[in-house]
C-alpha cells in the first residue's frame, strides 16, 4: 500500500471556516479525498503536523476539528537525520526557512522515511511545479527518492 504524509495544510483546509469558493471548493475536495480514497494508503503524520495545529495561532474552531482528525494516525518522529536533511534543503533553496520547522521539515520527513505521497495544499512552497525538478535532483544526490508532492485532488485513485 503507497505511503502518504499528511501535511498540516491538509487537516486545515479539511476544517476551515472560510467561506470563499476556493477554500469551500478545497474543503469539499480534502473531505471527499478523506472519506473515500484516505483507506487505500498508508496515512502518516509528524510531530511537525501536531505542533503546527496546536498553535494559538489557529481559531478554535478549526484546530479542536482538526486534531480530532489526527487521532489513530501514526506519527513520525523528527530524527536527527530528518533534521539535518531539512537544513540542507534550505541551503539547497528548495525548501525556504527556517530549517527546523514547517515546510523543510515536512519535506525532510517525507525523503528521510520513504514517503511515497506528500498530500498537501501548500502550493507555494510544496506543491509548487517549479521546485519538482531541483527536489529531484537534490534527492537523488542525497540517495533519496522523492516523494510525489500533490494536492488532494491529484490522488484519487
Amino acid at each position: 500500500m503507497p505511503k502518504v504524509y499528511l501535511e498540516t495544510s491538509f487537516f486545515s483546509e479539511c476544517c476551515s471556516i472560510r467561506a470563499g469558493d476556493i477554500a469551500r471548493g478545497r474543503r469539499a475536495t480534502s473531505l471527499q479525498w478523506w472519506k473515500t480514497e484516505a483507506r487505500r494508503f498508508e496515512l502518516y503524520i509528524s510531530d511537525e503536523v501536531l505542533r503546527e495545529l496546536s498553535s494559538p495561532d489557529f481559531p478554535v474552531s478549526v484546530r479542536d476539528p482538526a486534531l480530532a482528525m489526527l487521532q489513530g494516525l501514526p506519527v513520525l518522529p523528527i530524527s536527527t537525520d530528518a533534521l539535518g536533511l531539512a537544513e540542507l534543503l534550505v541551503r539547497e533553496r528548495v525548501m525556504p526557512q527556517p530549517a527546523n520547522s514547517s515546510d523543510a521539515i515536512h519535506l525532510a520527513m517525507s525523503l528521510v522515511y520513504q514517503i511515497d505521497y506528500l498530500l498537501t495544499w501548500n502550493q507555494k512552497h510544496l506543491a509548487n511545479p517549479n521546485k519538482r525538478t531541483h527536489l529531484v535532483v537534490i534527492s537523488a544526490r542525497l540517495g533519496y527518492l522523492s516523494p510525489e508532492v500533490v494536492t488532494p485532488d491529484l490522488l484519487f485513485l
